[in-house]
């Protein structure tokens, strides 16, 4: 449920982010029929759940081989996915803003209010799309209600904090925010790789080799309750096979020289700037 709940407040804290900021600026605009923003988050969350409801009765319907082959599929998928959009928003955080104001401008300038709709809706399919996705895979290691309530209140706590941040001008630190939340995140995917591996395994698309590299199961029983929450949110096995430890490490291998290069650009271009305007 904590993965579910983290997953949906992150996903859904970055649309209520984006509309807040078209509405914000179509406030400072003195621009009063925003009808159009809403009919797009409204037509969006309807298309999310339509999503999300697919991919479960999708999964329902398989058995057997079929249901881990569709499992570890979900699961690799969703990591990859999750891994993206951390990346994804570390990158475009600093110019979203002023991005969507410029689309804003022009969609009230040549009075199309499609455009209006559209950035609302393309904003919230996109994180409701990607939350159902989440939400799937985290399902394979909870219950389907645990899942739904951490989504909801997840969901929930995200449109509240949206609505204070928009609203009552309470002040969030959102660079923080989404630091932190992403290293979560990263944690998360993780484990959701390993486990999509596991299940690939058991499906036998993937050797095995070694079967269990060791077993601490004697310690903190997979099954038992702490155990249940560690594998819902890092993919805990008590005894992985050598293959699920290997792509856990190379999962955290890569992310690390990813973070590397990227701080590394960062350093690069923050310099260049700084040589620019001296010399300018």
């Amino acid at each position: 449920m904590i993965a579910a709940l983290l997953i949906a407040f992150r996903e859904g804290l970055e649309a209520a982010l984006i509309v807040g900021i078209v509405l914000s600026y179509l406030k400072k605009m003195g621009y009063r029929q925003r009808a159009a923003v809403w009919w797009g988050v409204v037509s969006a969350v309807i298309v999310s759940i339509v999503a999300g409801v697919a991919l479960q009765v999708m999964g329902v319907g398989f058995e057997g081989r079929g249901e881990q082959l569709f499992e570890g599929i979900t699961m690799l998928l969703a990591a990859g996915v999750l891994t993206w959009m951390i990346f994804w928003m570390q990158r475009q955080g600093r110019s979203i803003r002023t991005e969507l104001e410029a689309d804003v401008r022009q969609a009230v300038t040549g009075g199309n209010r499609r455009a209006l709709f559209a950035l609302a809706f393309v904003a919230v399919v996109r994180e409701g799309i990607e939350t159902a996705l989440f939400l799937t895979a985290a399902a394979f290691s909870a219950t389907p209600a645990q899942t739904l309530i951490g989504g909801g209140l997840g969901l929930a706590a995200a449109v509240i904090v949206g609505w204070l941040l928009f609203v009552v001008s309470v002040r969030l630190d959102v660079r923080s925010f989404f630091r932190v939340t992403s290293v979560l995140l990263i944690l998360f995917a993780a484990g959701l790789m390993a486990h999509g591996v596991h299940e690939l395994q058991e499906a036998g698309v993937l050797p095995v080799i070694v079967e269990h590299v060791w077993d601490i199961n004697f310690i903190v029983d997979e099954n038992s309750t702490m155990g249940s929450i560690l594998k819902a949110l890092f993919g805990y096995n008590g005894n992985p096979s050598l293959l699920e430890t290997m792509s856990y490490a190379a999962y955290y291998l890569i992310i690390g020289i990813a973070i590397w290069l990227a701080q590394r650009t960062a350093r690069s271009t923050e310099l260049s700037q700084e040589v620019s305007q001296h010399l300018s």
